[in-house]
């Protein structure tokens, strides 16, 4: 029985901790927009493909990479 004297007003302030961080999540407008999370990862906005030399066929050169290098 005395064990319910310990529990009990640890079971309390987690409740309210967790009632607190519910209402505090609401104000702060984080459940506002749900549907738009899930709709970006459906829009593919291009997949970055590594940096290879251009002997390799099949990969797409991208701006970005850097100059090849001789190592003769």
């Amino acid at each position: 029985m005395s064990i319910l004297f310990l529990i009990l007003p640890i079971t309390l302030v987690l409740s309210a901790a967790a009632v607190a961080a519910f209402a505090w999540a609401t104000r702060s407008g984080q459940f506002d927009d749900l549907e738009t999370p899930a709709i970006r990862l459906l829009h593919d906005e291009g997949v970055l493909t590594p940096c290879r030399d251009k002997s390799a066929p099949l990969v797409a050169e991208r701006d970005d990479c850097p100059p090849p290098t001789s190592d003769l």
